[in-house]
């Protein structure tokens, strides 16, 4: 049995040098509420986006 893509993901994501688990922290937050799929920025996440017109 292989690896599930969480798996492969976190193996992708700390091969680099001098990476940790850290960096294969989620980003974002997928939820489905009737029938719609929302996907947030974890509030969690290292890097977060800003607003454009700053």
């Amino acid at each position: 049995m292989g690896m599930s893509d969480e798996q492969k993901r976190h193996d992708q994501l700390t091969s680099a040098p001098h990476a940790t688990d850290e960096d294969a922290k989620p980003r974002i937050v997928v939820s489905e509420h009737d029938g719609v799929t929302r996907i947030d920025i974890a509030e969690d996440a290292p890097v977060r986006p800003s607003d454009p017109r700053d």
